[in-house]
């Protein structure tokens, strides 16, 4: 079992990064694998709606998008965590995933996703709503905690001191393992679900 993580905010080390690694800490005891990426501080465009990639299977633009692309197709679940900027998450990780999702052409069915938010007092559930659409527009299910996945915290580090969010971040990692490896065993058993071909609907005619 391997989780990628994925920080989005610009501070390496500040509240998003104590969420993550709380997280981080139990995968480790319970075998999985992880690997830490950092978003927020990269200098990462929006997507342009060119559509190349459906021809070439990649980004046009030459970033962590594409350095990304092969490391998400290779876990079996997904952490995305952001701090909260005006009840959302940071534009940068908003456009790193726009453009991952988008851009990568494997079927991402059954991959466990999670997003966790970090903010001094609001916006956090707006923001976790925003990132699990990602999950949930690509047939993946979504892990859940004991409470919606966040953190509080102003100054960097001070997350550590909220003793309910740490303790949702463990329950989290907890329940995402425990679901990827359910799931791996079923594919086993019975394979991914049946797709039907998809039908687009456009209601402008």
């Amino acid at each position: 079992m391997k989780v990628l993580l994925v920080n989005g905010s610009p501070n390496a080390k500040g509240n998003t990064y104590t969420a993550l690694h709380e997280m981080e800490q139990v995968f480790q005891q319970e075998g999985v694998e992880t690997e830490l990426i950092y978003v927020g501080n990269k200098a990462i465009r929006g997507c342009i709606g060119c559509r190349k990639c459906m021809e070439t299977g990649k980004c046009v633009f030459e970033d962590l998008v594409n350095e990304t692309a092969a490391k998400f197709e290779a876990c079996d679940g997904l952490v995305v965590g952001s701090p909260v900027y005006y009840a959302s998450a940071n534009a940068t990780l908003v456009a790193f995933l726009t453009r991952l999702f988008y851009s990568t052409r494997f079927d991402k069915t059954m991959k466990v996703g999670a997003s966790v938010v970090a903010a001094r007092r609001g916006g956090l559930s707006a923001t976790f709503d925003e990132l699990n659409k990602f999950f949930t527009i690509s047939g993946m299910p979504v892990a859940s905690g004991q409470y919606w996945n966040s953190i509080h915290g102003a100054a960097p580090g001070e997350a550590a001191q909220d003793a309910e969010g740490l303790q949702s971040m463990r329950t989290l990692a907890r329940n995402m393992t425990f679901l990827m490896r359910g799931i791996a065993l079923a594919k086993k058993e019975y394979g991914l679900p049946e797709r039907e071909p998809f039908q687009r609907t456009n209601f402008i005619r």
